[in-house]
């Protein structure tokens, strides 16, 4: 696997991980006001899915989808899992085609601006880095036993076991 697959593989996995304990959190728990990202879980991991699928569509060139409201932690799972896959195909075919550096428009800039595919893709896997650590900090603050720390070297080791272990 090389370092791409690593950083998308991680991302989805990591979000994917943290989002999946609030399945179990009452609405209240969900929505409680804390001091830090988008001040709940709920809108910090709408937040962080949004962003995934508006930089996706925007790197398409089509128009930005709009989330329909407020959605519960397993419809936000199922957002999560179809973005993380959209946003990987993306990124995959940006790498085959060698095309990092190639301009594409951000039309939502005023005036519109050109980014580069590297530099888009990048700040999706890193934005997303900063909002699951807040939304650790929420799930601590909430007294969740055992918030997984979620970093690369752990799910890469894991990654790497599971798939080294023998099949019967």
């Amino acid at each position: 696997m090389n370092l791409l697959g690593r950083l998308l593989g991680h991302d989805h996995s990591a979000t994917r991980e943290l989002l999946a304990l609030c399945l179990d959190l009452t609405e209240e728990q969900f929505d409680r006001e804390f001091d830090a990202g988008w001040r709940t879980l709920r809108r910090t991991f709408a937040h962080l899915i949004a962003n995934i699928e508006t930089w996706t569509d925007l790197m398409l060139e089509r128009p930005v989808r709009q989330p329909e409201g407020r959605d519960s932690a397993a419809e936000l799972l199922e957002r999560l899992d179809n973005g993380c896959a959209e946003f990987a195909a993306l990124a995959r075919r940006v790498e085959a085609e060698g095309c990092w550096d190639d301009p594409w428009t951000d039309v939502l800039d005023d005036p519109p601006a050109q980014k580069s595919f590297g530099g888009a893709i990048g700040h999706v896997i890193t934005h997303s880095m900063h909002h699951r650590a807040e939304a650790q900090h929420m799930l601590n603050r909430l007294g969740l036993p055992d918030v997984p720390e979620g970093d690369l070297m752990t799910w890469d080791q894991t990654r790497r076991l599971s798939n080294s272990s023998p099949h019967s």
